[in-house]
């Protein structure tokens, strides 16, 4: 009998914390899990770990795991709130969008800063459907992580293009990218020469190089801004 209502506890703190957390995220606003801010991810994570602990453990009162939740909750509204009157403040929460890509040229140092690296730099602009670094005019790192990328109209036209055709960068941050270059036949050695025949000697100095379908590189140096 203390089986069965130990269980019954169980599923009605279940379901009662469930009713519970779609409240709160309701009072959240309707955006994606991509789109929440630091703020509203620390709150998430905070009230589902409240949520199991209140579970797991029957014999504790129901309340000591709601009004935690329920404080969370008007942090989190307050926070918002004053965000929306105070753009400072609200920076100072969500933090600011960081420029990567300027004109075709990436800021290296923008990057550092935001402890954002090339692999993915170049997943997302991948998921944009960016072939060429060349061709983005302004790419913009979100507060919420997401990238936003302005094409070049030069681009938008090369949108057309076969995906086969999708360059592999055989430089990244100074360092040549071998396994991309057996992809098309060659060697460390021709890249070097060939980088020299266009006035580059020192590799290092290269933030990142690609050879695109018509045999013509793409080179972006480091801290070029």
């Amino acid at each position: 009998m203390k089986g069965d209502v130990g269980l019954a506890t169980v599923i009605l703190r279940t379901i009662f914390l469930y009713v519970i957390i779609l409240v709160t995220f309701r009072l959240m606003g309707k955006r994606e899990i991509g789109q929440l801010s630091v703020v509203d991810f620390v709150v998430s994570i905070m009230i589902a770990e409240l949520a199991v602990v209140s579970i797991e453990d029957p014999d504790k009162p129901l309340w000591m795991g709601i009004v935690p939740i329920g404080l969370l909750i008007v942090i989190q509204l307050l926070l918002a709130f004053v965000s929306l009157k105070s753009n400072p403040l609200r920076h100072i929460i969500d933090g600011r969008p960081a420029t990567i890509i300027k004109k075709g040229k990436i800021d290296e140092h923008e990057m550092r800063k935001q402890r954002y690296n090339f692999d993915d730099l170049l997943t997302q602009l991948r998921e944009q459907n960016v072939k060429n670094i060349s061709d983005v005019e302004f790419a913009v790192l979100e507060p919420t992580g997401n990238l936003s990328v302005l094409k070049t109209d030069q681009g938008n036209q090369k949108d057309q293009e076969k995906e086969e055709d999708m360059p592999f960068p055989l430089i990244l941050d100074g360092k040549v990218q071998e396994g991309n270059l057996d992809k098309i036949d060659k060697t460390p050695l021709w890249l070097r020469q060939e980088l020299r025949k266009l006035g580059f000697r020192d590799i290092k100095e290269i933030s990142y190089c690609i050879l695109d379908s018509h045999g013509t590189f793409y080179i972006d140096l480091k801290d070029e801004f």
